[in-house]
């Protein structure tokens, strides 16, 4: 379903050195593949180039070399064919709940009350129907990350772009989280691509999970994640699943 090949992305660096401007590579030749319905993770170090891969991916960016087909389409450098969660829920503080939810429907042109016709239908599915009129300040941490999930599944977009969407979660709270991200996934078939700097995270989550090296980022491993469906706390203490949990860590760390 989707495409990337041999992607590559070099930054001029801000800093000088002896008076020069320094090339700061940040990708070298990234592919990989995502099937419909799949939920593939890309982990690797901090400062790596993840973000960045999004960035492209979703036509923020260009890259200097490669490309990104959809379904065979090239969609290299273009926006509006995938949808993009960031790291932080963005979820503005005047909006309810509801309209945050649409904020992505409104932008693409549907009248407000197509919007909110169609994120009713979800809110009670995503916990949130009591909190239709509340505003984002009264929301917990796992709360809000739902208001955003559902916005950008509203977008309506063949894949998502997850950005670390649970880092900022206490233990208790990301585990729940996961639950249900699991039990929507199956629910929707959607097709996710999802950043993570947590190994369980991903091995819980994921049917495979890409490595990537230091900077500039490379793929050090593709691992298909063959665990039973669905998977839950109780997976982490499985044989196989720590197993995978050692092959992902010696990758990460070698």
């Amino acid at each position: 379903m989707l495409e990337i090949t041999n992607l590559s992305k070099t930054y001029d660096s801000k800093q000088s050195k002896n008076g020069m401007v320094v090339d700061v590579p940040t990708l070298e030749k990234i592919s990989l593949e995502i099937k419909k319905g799949e939920f593939v993770s890309i982990i690797g170090p901090s400062g790596c180039g993840k973000s960045t891969l999004f960035n492209i991916i979703s036509g923020l960016e260009k890259p200097d070399e490669g490309y990104i087909k959809l379904e065979g389409e090239d969609i290299t450098g273009k926006k509006g064919y995938v949808s993009y969660m960031l790291q932080r829920d963005l979820l503005l503080p005047w909006r309810t709940v509801l309209d945050n939810c649409i904020l992505g429907m409104e932008i693409q042109g549907y009248s407000r009350a197509v919007c909110r016709e169609k994120a009713k239908g979800l809110l009670d599915e995503f916990d949130l129907s009591e909190y239709e009129r509340s505003y984002p300040n009264v929301l917990s941490g796992g709360m809000r990350q739902r208001v955003a999930f559902l916005r950008t599944m509203l977008f309506d977009k063949k894949i998502l772009l997850l950005d670390e969407p649970f880092g900022a979660l206490d233990a208790y709270t990301k585990s729940e989280m996961h639950e249900w991200l699991m039990s929507i996934c199956r629910k929707y078939s959607l097709t996710i691509l999802f950043i993570t700097h947590d190994v369980e995270e991903a091995l819980l989550l994921s049917d495979k999970v890409y490595v990537l090296s230091t900077k500039p980022a490379k793929v050090k491993l593709v691992l298909d994640v063959n665990l039973p469906k669905p998977r839950s706390r109780e997976s982490l203490v499985d044989e196989n699943f720590i197993k995978l949990k050692k092959k992902l860590l010696h990758s990460l760390f070698e």
